[in-house]
């Protein structure tokens, strides 16, 4: 028999239950036995029942725009004494005494490897990148709640005679509603998708800095508390014994981690003695950590952090580890906060009244704090309240924090069960309202037209090249020679590296700057770079370039380059091709500021010049069938005429069928870029045009297909005028982002040598709603 203590109502160590030691595993109902008597039979059913009702929780939760973390701490409180667990039958049958002590063990065992995971995608050296704007608002973030709530605090219990116990447990409301945890702000950005919008990135700093405040203050606090309930050389003991312990902790782990690192070559897999290794540190720093003193959850998070982000070693253990942490142990954490809550144990409506009231006070504190200095930066109300009620969210650190207070019995179940209700409620507020008020597609509406088309003269060509694989390189290479960048024509390149968000809890965009001393170990990125650069350096004088690399996750990756588009001011946006991509080159096209093309890489790599020579003719194609795009396609076309080794062929396409009424004014713009076209074609021998009418889909597919072998480069809009033909042609197929020619021609079944460029002219103007509409004021005007 094994006698196991129960904590209830401050009774430590006074009241206990006897079970078998034996009764591990089930033989089965029919020899007799009843599953649920047996330890592993009925974790396996908790754990089975806390995941399906947190989903279908979260399933009906989703549309309001509700976080995960709040249907799993509906799912722990509809399993509590709150709710089902009130029936005293239920908590006997499925939830016992015996099996909750299982069942919290495994979940401080899965919310130490929840935190060594966050550490692991954290990176530390963002503090020194934080601007001023950044630690000026997690400064104030911490400190103005603190402040405010801290004063509420002393004045309603001056007003409410508080009892002793009430009272002494006020400071931990006013940190917890003050604080803004990092890793609950991460996590809250990744579940709203804007990880790495400019919101996301001010909030991911401002809260590292924030989190920073409040440790320190934990720290001189908790040093204090043992000065005076020990003694003052106690104290310095302690501290120094931590500090000490930290110090080892973060060299040595962080020394054999960089050692791992130069042994694993870039692409290949993180041998298996090197991730065993690091989960026997971290389960090893833990058990010493809870020798000297230390929260368990403080070291696996040092631990995780010390370890540098990303691959190899980062990225392996959060893709062997996350999957396993997320769905099983997370889910466990949060429904074991929800099983702590019990609102039949709110006796006194003054308790409610002062932490609620605390927990508005702070709220507003935090919003204040942290919109003052956006707005005195020149930041929209709008995008600085949504900054305010982000760092205003909570989650699982201040639920850790509150769980193993009321483990210890330092705080009472009353006040835990308000605590929670606070911050449900303070969550469940924040994040529809962050969601309403902050679009960051907003900010990519341009005030002026950036398309190819209205370039004027000498001004200079600026483009953002887009790259997510080295073999995506000499295609752009080519397309951007063939553009011909001159002294009277120069051009202005922005190189964009885009990799996929891995084991980092904040995105990153910034500058590429070379390193100090060459290595012959380099980078993806950096061999990307080098081909850009020596691009560069042949073309002196006629092209400048910039360097950018983007961790993002590839949900939110268009963010990045519309971004980078914006505050660069470019004119045109270059995205490769891949079916993999086609969900981030879809919104890159619905929300750039700019004009953008979709470059199709040749199939016959052999036919395509890696540079365009003095001793070969790089032969163009397009395709004009009308509209918008079309112009900018052509207008385009104009441009690479420029350069001696192009020939462009235009082909211009005929409906045997007349195009739908509303087009007029469309017919007169295409008018005016062919008459243009058509004046520089008499004036060059490397200027052809032919015209070709076209009856139906299968003629123009073979029209098309007459195009394989005969050119370098196709160029082609992706919306045309309206026509009966386009109307079938978008039944046939206009599911993709390419439209329906620029689908067919990236279709399979066209197997010829050109590459091919899909054009769509930018959209998104403010006052904008028909681009044919500005062009021809900018026409009139003229």
């Amino acid at each position: 028999m094994a006698m196991i203590p129960i904590n209830k109502d401050d009774e430590l160590d006074f009241r206990f239950t006897c079970h078998s030691i034996h009764h591990i595993n089930s033989k089965g109902l029919w020899v007799g036995d009843d599953p649920f008597m047996y330890s592993v039979p009925i974790l396996l059913f908790q754990l089975s029942l806390v995941s399906i009702i947190t989903r279908c929780i979260y399933i009906l939760f989703k549309p309001l725009g509700q976080p995960f973390i709040i249907s799993q701490i509906l799912g722990g409180v509809l399993l509590g004494p709150s709710m089902l667990g009130h029936n005293s039958t239920f908590t006997t049958k499925f939830f016992p005494a015996r099996s909750r002590v299982v069942l919290e063990t495994l979940s401080v065992f899965g919310f130490m490897f929840i935190i060594f995971l966050i550490g692991v995608k954290t990176d530390p050296t963002i503090i020194l990148k934080s601007g001023k704007r950044a630690f000026t608002i997690g400064i104030l973030g911490f400190f103005v709640p603190y402040v405010l709530s801290a004063s509420v605090a002393l004045l309603l219990n001056g007003v409410l005679s508080l009892d002793e116990d009430m009272f002494s447990f006020l400071p931990m409301v006013v940190s917890i509603h003050s604080m803004t945890p990092f890793p609950v702000i991460a996590y809250f950005l990744a579940d709203l998708e804007i990880l790495n919008s400019e919101i996301g990135r001010l909030a991911s700093s401002s809260s590292i800095i924030s989190d920073l405040c409040f440790w320190l203050y934990m720290t001189l606090s908790y040093t204090v508390h043992i000065a005076t309930e020990k003694s003052l050389s106690t104290s310095i003991e302690s501290l120094l014994c931590t500090a000490i312990f930290i110090l080892l902790v973060s060299f040595g782990i962080h020394s054999a981690a960089l050692w791992v690192i130069q042994r694993t070559p870039e692409g290949k897999p993180v041998k298996e003695r090197y991730f065993f290794s690091v989960l026997i540190a971290l389960l090893g720093c833990g058990l010493i950590g809870q020798v000297i003193g230390l929260n368990a959850f403080i070291i696996p998070f040092i631990v995780g952090l010390v370890i540098p982000d990303g691959p190899p070693l980062g990225a392996a253990l959060v893709e062997k580890l996350d999957c396993f942490v997320s769905v099983i142990l997370m889910p466990v954490f949060f429904v074991i906060c929800g099983l702590k809550t019990d609102v039949f144990a709110i006796q006194k409506l003054k308790n409610v009244v002062v932490i609620l009231s605390i927990a508005v006070v702070a709220l507003f504190g935090k919003i204040l704090g942290t919109v003052i200095p956006p707005l005195i930066c020149r930041m929209p109300l709008r995008d600085a309240l949504s900054l305010g009620l982000i760092m205003s969210s909570k989650g699982l650190v201040e639920l850790a924090l509150l769980s193993s207070l009321n483990t210890v019995n330092v705080v009472s179940d009353e006040c835990f069960t308000i605590v929670i209700i606070s911050v449900v409620v303070v969550t469940v507020v924040v994040s529809p309202l962050v969601k309403a008020l902050y679009d960051p597609s907003k900010r990519y509406l341009a005030y002026k037209r950036r398309t190819i088309r209205h370039l004027h003269g000498s001004e200079e060509f600026r483009i953002l090249a887009c790259v997510h694989t080295q073999e995506q390189v000499p295609a752009i290479i080519t397309l951007l020679e063939a553009s011909n960048p001159t002294k009277e024509h120069p051009i202005h390149l922005f190189v964009l590296h885009l990799v996929k968000l891995s084991a980092r809890a904040s995105s990153l965009l910034i500058a590429y700057l070379p390193r100090e001393k060459p290595s012959h170990q380099l980078c993806q990125s950096e061999r990307i770079f080098n081909v850009f650069t020596k691009f560069e350096q042949e073309n002196q004088s006629h092209l400048t370039l910039h360097c950018y690399k983007g961790i993002s996750p590839y949900e939110t990756m268009h963010n990045d380059v519309c971004s980078l588009a914006l505050e660069q001011r470019t004119t045109f946006i270059i995205v490769p091709y891949k079916n993999v991509n086609r969900h981030l080159n879809k919104n890159v096209l619905d929300k750039a500021p700019c004009s953008v093309g979709v470059l199709i890489e040749s199939r016959n790599q052999e036919s395509v010049p890696y540079i365009v020579g003095q001793s070969s003719w790089f032969r163009v194609a397009v395709l004009f069938f009308g509209g918008a795009d079309d112009r900018e396609a052509l207008a385009y076309a104009k441009r690479m005429l420029e350069n001696p080794t192009v020939n462009v062929t235009l082909f211009l396409y005929t409906f045997s069928s007349e195009v739908l009424e509303g087009s007029a004014r469309r017919k007169l713009l295409d008018a005016e870029i062919l008459i243009e076209f058509r004046r520089d074609a008499t004036d060059s021998e490397r200027v052809s045009c032919q015209e070709q009418t076209v009856i139906d889909v299968a003629g123009l597919k073979a029209a098309i297909r007459s195009l394989e072998n005969a050119f370098d480069l196709v160029l082609v809009g992706k919306h045309h005028a309206e026509s009966q033909l386009n109307c079938e042609l978008r039944k046939w197929n206009d599911q993709g982002e390419l439209g329906a020619i620029g689908e067919m021609l990236a279709a399979s079944d066209f197997n010829g040598g050109p590459s091919v460029l899909v054009i769509q002219q930018q959209t998104r103007v403010w006052g904008l709603r028909d681009p044919d509409e500005s062009l021809r004021l900018r026409r009139i005007n003229l």
